[in-house]
């Protein structure tokens, strides 16, 4: 079953509003286990954390920023 574009909207801002910031916490305390590695090393795993985590929800956030499209006027 599709989700609505009302709903896709309301859940592409649940899903930024609460659901980043988690995850952005949990990157944080995962990578901070380890011994700080190198600069360019800790950069390179927050860049691919941070691609990561849009995947699974990329059918979410598709036309979100597009007029509804069932909207007549």
């Amino acid at each position: 079953m599709a989700l609505s574009y009302k709903a896709r909207r309301r859940l592409a801002a649940l899903i930024l509003l609460v659901g980043l910031p988690v995850y952005i916490v949990v990157a944080i305390t995962v990578v901070s286990l380890f011994d700080r590695p190198p600069i360019l090393l800790e950069l390179l795993i927050y860049v691919v954390l941070g691609l990561l985590w849009a995947l699974p929800f990329k059918f979410v956030f598709l036309g979100v920023g597009q007029a509804d499209p069932e909207d007549d006027a």
